[in-house]
């Protein structure tokens, strides 16, 4: 396992060993004790499945309060993974990060607290999983538009399939500031 850090503070890439041979591969996804040897001491409490289709979007979500760190991977086919800083006086508050996730490069990515996250499936077929630092909580779902131009993702398909809820995400300057992540608050 090789863990690299983004150019966004607090995001990981973790590239995991894969091992095979004629009867097919094998990985190990999550060992609290090997990510803790890597000084990723993380506690899950929540596992999610996602099937998307080819241009499907989901995102840019985040929750507040009680936000949510996530470790994501891709268990078949292949996405365009984002985060976007939503850390209010964040040298990198409203810049992005993205990364090709797929089954084929057996990388995952860690989003901390404090930061959106969406992903759009590339492939015909994309399973995502993510596990999450808290448990969904309606009450602080949030949403940012995934095509907002103040953020200026470079979305590799550019007419998404979205949901309603997305669709109608606001955008970032139309976000109440308390929605966001303050500097004194725990991300």
């Amino acid at each position: 396992m090789t863990v690299t850090e983004a150019p966004l503070p607090g995001i990981l890439l973790i590239s995991l060993d894969k091992f095979g041979d004629a009867r097919g591969s094998f990985f190990e996804s999550w060992n609290k004790e090997r990510y803790a040897r890597e000084g990723l001491p993380f506690t899950f409490v929540q596992d999610n499945v996602s099937y998307s289709s080819k241009g499907v979007v989901r995102g840019l979500h985040f929750q507040n309060p009680n936000p949510q760190g996530k470790l994501v991977h891709v268990v078949q086919g292949e996405v365009f993974d984002v985060a976007v800083d939503l850390r209010v006086g964040s040298p990198t508050f409203c810049k992005w990060f993205g990364a090709i996730l797929s089954a084929a490069n057996n990388t995952q990515m860690y989003i901390p607290e404090g930061f959106a996250h969406g992903f759009m499936a590339l492939s015909d077929l994309a399973i995502f999983s993510y596990k999450c630092t808290a448990l969904y909580d309606k009450a602080g779902d949030r949403s940012v538009r995934w095509d907002d131009p103040d953020i200026g993702i470079d979305w590799p398909i550019k007419n998404g399939i979205l949901s309603d809820k997305d669709r109608h995400a606001p955008l970032l300057k139309d976000l109440p500031r308390e929605a966001l992540f303050s500097p004194n608050q725990r991300a």
